[in-house]
């Protein structure tokens, strides 16, 4: 079902920065800015990638697909919003369908994690970057069933 094959995802990381979290929530999109870019895995014929776009307008926009060889088997298009009171919301469409929506959770200078704990699944998406390698995870809400990428940014 493709609803519950999200390209992309989240990071089971316990991240005690409130005060980066504050911060980057104030920042609105741009507090995540460090995710834009073209992010890659390609490992044995099996393939993905997700971009993100700079932060304008309240949103970053971002697209994501995987597949083996030359076939593409799944893609997805996400949203970053600044919503008006400032949060943020990460809203993925996978296979072009309806949107999900996950609340930013936590975030720190290079991380930010998503949750969603009435969706099933994942609910929780999260991202953690060093230097050009994007680590991506999915999970359930606790972190279990955990499904993880490392992506290299892409020249």
């Amino acid at each position: 079902m493709m609803k519950n094959s999200f390209v992309i995802g989240g990071l089971a990381l316990l991240l005690g920065c409130a005060g980066v979290a504050n911060d980057t929530a104030s920042e609105g999109a741009k507090g995540l800015e460090w995710l834009s870019a073209t992010w890659i895995n390609d490992h044995d014929g099996q393939w993905s990638e997700e971009r993100w776009s700079n932060a304008k307008g309240k949103m970053m926009i971002g697209t994501g697909r995987s597949g083996s060889g030359d076939e593409l088997q799944s893609f997805e298009y996400l949203r970053i919003v600044t919503e008006d009171d400032g949060s943020l919301t990460y809203v993925a469409a996978p296979g072009g369908g309806d949107a999900t929506e996950f609340a930013l959770a936590e975030a720190a200078a290079n991380s930010a994690i998503f949750e969603n704990a009435e969706h099933d699944f994942p609910q929780r998406i999260s991202y953690r970057r060093e230097g050009d390698t994007l680590f991506v995870e999915i999970s359930a809400i606790d972190g279990s069933n955990a499904i993880a990428w490392e992506m290299q940014k892409a020249d």
